[in-house]
């Protein structure tokens, strides 16, 4: 399973919340999944995923009280999940009618070839309530903010493998959409952006710290244990990488220094030899040509006396001008 898949999972077992935080997370549901009535009248939510669209059933149940039953034309594709929706039949209490409004849950054939979920509420009466209900729901509190976030993730998010980037979008059917949760994503300190891909806003976040906030927000407590526990492995690696590659390239600078430095060396001992050298010069170019694969602290440390590394470093610079004025590169003129 994909690790948006995981987190959907988490979250779909979440169920409780106050009554605020329901209407606010069935709203981010529906808007987001582009569900709403259909031209009967009927309350539709479709969804490819049998775990979210049992949420939305524990959802109208808990909002509105309606039995959730399941219709008998279900494809001979969808036997073996039929059983896992049972559950939500319910056997009605002493004096109550099977004609009390309910919500229906259905497994058909999307025009894709996909299967998929759809959640009906015929009852006229029954689809008033939810659709007065969810325009009018206000989203204020961080509590209902954070289950927006979790309903709109459910039904159109996805966060991809931390181990291989760090993002996530969810994807908006319109621009309003996409500016209503980028509102509830900055109320809640979260940066997010917004672009346009074909005919849809993808409001999406690339800050691993951002992501691992998200997380924990909508409630993924053990998704958010995995992904910091990658995370902090991604920085470890790449800090143990950086060091290594700093390492590597002060060892190159310094190899490539040295060859330099005896080459020069190796030039100024044919054409004038180190005798015509102050004896500064003279014994720095002999312990270079002793040690060529020492430091700069350790030429020092085998001089007599010792030498700090600023004082070999102007030796050696020095070294260097006699061979480029030997070369000709200065005109023959030496400085020494």
């Amino acid at each position: 399973m994909s690790f948006s898949g995981e987190i959907k999972k988490e979250l779909c077992r979440q169920t409780g919340g106050a009554r605020h935080c329901q209407i606010a997370e069935q709203k981010a549901m529906l808007l987001y999944s582009r569900s709403g009535t259909d031209e009967s009248g009927a309350h539709i939510f479709r969804t490819e995923n049998l775990e979210i669209a049992q949420k939305y059933c524990l959802l109208l149940k808990k909002l509105f009280g309606l039995r959730i039953v399941r219709q008998d034309e279900v494809p001979v594709e969808a036997a073996g999940q039929v059983l896992e929706i049972e559950r939500f039949r319910q056997v009605p209490e002493a004096g109550q009618s099977r004609q009390e409004p309910a919500a229906e849950l259905l497994a058909d054939r999307s025009r894709r070839g996909r299967l998929s979920w759809c959640v009906t509420v015929r009852d006229a009466g029954t689809v008033a309530r939810i659709t007065d209900t969810v325009e009018h729901a206000i989203v204020r509190k961080d509590c209902c903010r954070r289950a927006f976030l979790r309903g709109a993730f459910l039904v159109a998010g996805s966060i991809s493998d931390p181990n291989r980037s760090y993002h996530c979008e969810i994807v908006c059917g319109d621009e309003a959409a996409a500016q209503a949760l980028e509102a509830v994503l900055a109320d809640l300190q979260i940066s997010a952006r917004t672009a346009r891909r074909k005919t849809h806003f993808i409001v999406y976040i690339k800050e691993s710290s951002d992501l691992a906030d998200i997380i924990g927000l909508m409630g993924a407590r053990v998704a958010l244990m995995e992904y910091e526990n990658i995370r902090i492995l991604k920085e470890m690696r790449e800090n143990v990488n950086r060091k290594v590659n700093c390492e590597t390239a002060n060892i190159n600078k310094t190899v490539s220094a040295a060859v330099r430095q005896i080459e020069d060396i190796r030039l100024i001992e044919r054409t004038i030899g180190f005798r015509s050298l102050p004896k500064g010069l003279d014994e720095m170019a002999r312990v270079r040509l002793q040690y060529p694969e020492a430091t700069l602290q350790e030429l020092g440390q085998k001089m007599n006396p010792q030498v700090g590394k600023s004082g070999v470093n102007h030796r050696l610079r020095k070294l260097g001008k006699v061979a480029d004025a030997l070369r000709g590169d200065q005109g023959g003129e030496r400085e020494w």
